[in-house]
């Protein structure tokens, strides 16, 4: 079952490069138009391997969102959905658990108009959709479509792939507070999935990243390693702890040894509430 809600009305401002757009023509997609198309073959421009990059971030959320399902979690509250790309995350943790609950959240209208077609769940299971802002963490834990599939006294798998360098702190530390928030509201067992993007290995591409971005008026903040971390406080990181997207668990032993950290540029890591 899944569903969406849609306000009247709303401006889908497609003369602006949307990070959800752009990320989609990275990963090879269609939902995205002139002005995410331009950004995104400036980004590729400056930084060749970013399809790449985002390809294996999405296969992080694979392996991760699996191994919870495997470990028995069944409601999973996906914030920063981004644009419907098969597998999406309802149907590799409903193929492990048919029952499993997920919650998309995102802020682009265009990611709302598609979900209703493309996150639908299993019928023994419960999708749904809501419109909202990571750093009002009250739009997402006060919205009606979330407490009408997730049960909140229950575990819960909070993922936030490839957001939070989206959130500029500002000077206040926007998004420690909004993840901080968000971790509040999970009971024990809970778990904490974030893939972020870092400069600490490519520092002059990803500087030119930071700035196409910035002139297509998103702003773009790369964390290191210790900040990181952080979003983890006081709860229990999952082997292997802090690495690479695609150092995470990658699967087969003697796999080949894969891209270089230049090339990944994106911190990944699982944890549990305790």
């Amino acid at each position: 079952m899944g569903e969406a809600r849609q306000e009247p009305g709303v401006d889908l401002r497609l003369d602006r490069a949307h990070s959800a757009r752009i990320y989609d023509r990275l990963l090879g997609g269609r939902t995205n138009f002139a002005a995410d198309r331009e950004a995104a073959q400036r980004i590729l421009s400056v930084f060749p391997a970013a399809g790449e990059a985002c390809r294996m971030n999405r296969e992080f959320m694979h392996r991760a969102a699996g191994h919870l399902a495997r470990a028995g979690l069944t409601q999973f509250l996906d914030i920063g959905t981004g644009i419907p790309t098969s597998p999406n995350l309802h149907e590799i943790v409903q193929a492990v658990s048919p029952a499993a609950r997920v919650v998309y959240t995102d802020n682009d209208p265009i990611v709302l108009a598609h979900a209703a077609a493309l996150l639908r769940g299993r019928p023994e299971g419960r999708t749904a959709y809501l419109q909202a802002d990571v750093t009002v963490a009250g739009s997402v834990l006060e919205a009606p479509e979330l407490h009408a599939t997730l049960d909140l006294r229950r575990p819960v798998a909070l993922t936030l792939n490839a957001l939070l360098h989206f959130v500029p702190d500002d000077g206040r530390g926007r998004a420690h507070a909004a993840v901080e928030e968000l971790k509040a509201a999970l009971p024990r067992g809970s778990a904490l999935v974030i893939t972020h993007g870092t400069s600490d290995f490519s520092p002059r591409a990803m500087g030119r990243v930071r700035d196409v971005y910035a002139r297509a008026g998103t702003p773009l903040q790369l964390r290191g390693e210790a900040e990181f971390r952080r979003f983890f406080d006081g709860w229990e990181l999952l082997e292997p702890g802090v690495t690479l997207a695609h150092r995470w668990r990658p699967g087969r032993p003697g796999a080949p040894a894969g891209p270089t950290a230049a090339e990944a540029v994106c911190y990944a890591a699982v944890a549990r509430k305790p």
